[in-house]
């Protein structure tokens, strides 16, 4: 069995009396893509925010590559990646630029960091666009861009916080193509997502949260013959297993925010 990357033990967080994430248990071994799942609000970027160090659990903790994300934060940092639903690239540089600046921010040493670039943008098939301004990328090649910042640093664990949202299929199937490679390379990756079909694709386990609880978790195959139904779909699981809860307006906020991704994604 392979070692275990990412051990999570009763992660809750309450924002005074709502409980978002509760009492949330994993255990992802190394090398696999973990998709966490759920409608808008279900605690999927909370539980992100949270093992990523950017927000405090009320209560629990996680370890990611042995460290504590309560005592051991900085340690935490450097051991993942992190692509979040916002844009992350600055537009008015040019991509080699970007990922020079995340070279320093993670103390790649100055010997190693072309290398590690050119490697990078190897990895994610932008090497022809390197010396372009992002501002003219697509934005597939942005979000290509995005994790290649993100795995310079060769962590433990690559988070994606919905990789492909506001992206057209074109561009979703690329930004798909180059976590396939990841995946195959052996990084451990954890994402959140609201296609079924990406999750699909991608993923070798899922979970699926409701209003901040676990609900189910497994193998996409294995969860779709637990229904009995023939030719049934993640996202029938999802139906089945989130008591039919699928929200695909969003609130306010929620449309805000993936409009404004969409737009400055292109």
């Amino acid at each position: 069995m392979n070692e275990i990357v990412l051990s999570i033990q009763k992660l809750t967080k309450q924002f005074g009396d709502i409980t978002v994430v509760n009492n949330l248990s994993l255990a992802i071994p190394h090398g696999e893509v973990f998709g966490l799942i759920g409608s808008n609000g279900a605690g999927k970027t909370t539980t992100i925010k949270m093992l990523t160090t950017l927000l405090k659990p009320t209560s629990g903790t996680a370890f990611i590559a042995g460290f504590d994300i309560l005592k051991h934060p900085a340690d935490v940092r450097r051991s993942i990646g992190y692509v979040p639903q916002l844009l992350s690239a600055d537009g008015s540089l040019t991509g080699y630029e970007n990922l020079l600046i995340f070279a320093k921010l993670y103390d790649i040493p100055r010997s190693e960091r072309k290398k590690r670039i050119d490697e990078a943008f190897s990895l994610m098939d932008l090497t022809d666009a390197k010396d372009r301004f992002v501002k003219n990328y697509s934005g597939g090649m942005i979000r290509r861009l995005e994790i290649a910042q993100a795995v310079l640093h060769k962590p433990s664990v690559l988070f994606l916080d919905e990789p492909t949202v506001g992206l057209d299929p074109v561009a979703r199937q690329s930004v798909w193509n180059q976590i396939e490679l990841l995946k195959e390379g052996g990084t451990t990756i954890i994402l959140t997502t609201h296609y079924m079909e990406e999750a699909d694709f991608l993923c070798t386990r899922i979970a699926i949260l409701n209003k901040g609880i676990l609900v189910v978790e497994g193998i996409p195959d294995e969860l779709k013959a637990s229904l009995k139904k023939k030719n049934a779909t993640l996202d029938d699981v999802f139906s089945h297993y989130a008591e039919g809860i699928i929200e695909t307006g969003g609130t306010f906020r929620d449309i805000s925010r993936t409009r404004r991704t969409a737009s400055r994604l292109g």
